[in-house]
């Protein structure tokens, strides 16, 4: 057992551990859920931050965001504030907000800089990290190459930002590819950002995971905003692999188009909705015209900030279509988060026990979701 392990509660831990073991070997014909305390556990929750969620590639928004050189937005993950700016180079780097004098925050919100100034004490950075100017630093020690801000990981892919925080991550693209496939007739790279939204969610971040994830509560939960376009009953398993899992949400025959969308779609994508989650922390709709995104930021055990985007395909859909469909988006998630809130209190209780999952086509994606929280947490569990 590890020493982490070890740390308050380690049999309880150890326990939850072996438990997410045996629901990934369950039969694929008798899939389960998972027992409340996986969402209610202060001690897993730790320990998903340091390995799943230290090691998993995080979306921050898209890159139109940061169009021109000097472009920046700050953000938080997992405790680590970040810059995200675009240098001169054209290149969208992740860098640590942190001076490397005496760790000041540097930047905040967003906005357009020509150099990162220190309100502390006026270290300056360029848009590529480097330090360009600290005054009176006539300490011998000081050597101006070895205080370029820290950065992380970071890759682009269709068009969305993202970010790691381990040392030395396997690369994003190489496991989407199969992803990359399905997404490429929408076009999803050219789409344009429109709205953004932030918001903090009372619940723990993998029961907002499988709840987009899965089109089982459409037809209950969204009477009036999804069943029409999106019914429970016509809802059908997508691809899955290590890195990701998805399914469709197909719209009703004789339902009008929601947008023309990109030349090479066929007729059966401009009638549907494909939904994917690239694990651990992004959720996504990508319909012909309109794509959303959320990206999940984990705070605590109960508690989640997400940051929700709204892009559209070219010209497709005027100002008030676009704004139809922001205030549509807006209230979906308000009804998801008023159910996800009242789910986490009642998963706190001893018999909130792990009940079985409906067939592939309503609820696979939350038994692919947990089979890759297994497969992150086994060495940990082996330890």
């Amino acid at each position: 057992m590890s020493a982490f392990a070890l740390s308050g509660g380690a049999g309880r831990l150890q326990g939850l551990l072996d438990g997410l073991q045996q629901t990934a070997s369950s039969p694929a014909d008798r899939p389960m859920g998972l027992h409340g305390a996986y969402y209610t556990s202060p001690d897993l929750f730790e320990m998903e931050k340091a390995t799943v969620l230290r090691a998993g590639w995080h979306c921050l928004g898209r890159a139109d965001e940061i169009p021109q050189a000097g472009d920046y937005f700050a953000a938080r993950l997992l405790g680590e504030p970040l810059i995200v700016i675009r240098g001169d180079d054209a290149v969208i780097r992740v860098f640590a907000n942190v001076c490397r004098h005496r760790g000041m925050l540097l930047a905040e919100g967003r906005g357009n800089v020509k150099r990162l100034v220190c309100s502390y004490h006026a270290w300056s950075y360029g848009r590529d990290g480097a330090l360009l100017r600290a005054a009176h630093m006539e300490n011998a020690g000081f050597d101006r190459a070895n205080c370029r801000l820290a950065g992380f990981a970071c890759e682009i892919w269709q068009g969305f930002i993202y970010v790691n925080l381990a040392e030395n991550p396997e690369p994003l693209a190489a496991g989407l590819e199969q992803l990359a496939e399905v997404l490429a007739p929408y076009e999803t790279g050219s789409f344009r950002i429109v709205h953004s939204a932030e918001e903090d969610w009372q619940c723990n971040w993998k029961c907002l995971v499988e709840n987009f994830m899965e089109g089982y509560h459409l037809s209950v939960v969204h009477p009036k905003t999804l069943r029409g376009y999106t019914p429970t009953e016509l809802c059908t398993k997508g691809p899955s692999a290590a890195a990701f899992t998805s399914y469709n949400a197909n719209y009703p025959e004789g339902i009008p188009s929601r947008g023309k969308g990109a030349p090479g779609l066929d007729a059966g994508q401009r009638q549907r909705s494909f939904l994917f989650n690239v694990f651990p922390t992004q959720v996504a709709s990508q319909a012909a015209s309109l794509l959303a995104s959320l990206s999940l930021q984990p705070v605590s055990v109960g508690c989640v900030h997400v940051r929700w985007t709204l892009s559209v395909y070219g010209d497709d859909l005027d100002d008030e279509t676009i704004a139809q469909r922001i205030a549509l988006w807006t209230e979906v998630n308000r009804e998801d988060r008023e159910k996800l809130e009242k789910l986490q209190l009642a998963l706190a209780s001893s018999r909130a026990d792990a009940g079985p999952l409906a067939a592939g086509n309503f609820e696979g994606t939350i038994r692919d979701f947990h089979l890759y929280l297994a497969g992150a947490l086994a060495p940990v569990a082996a330890a």
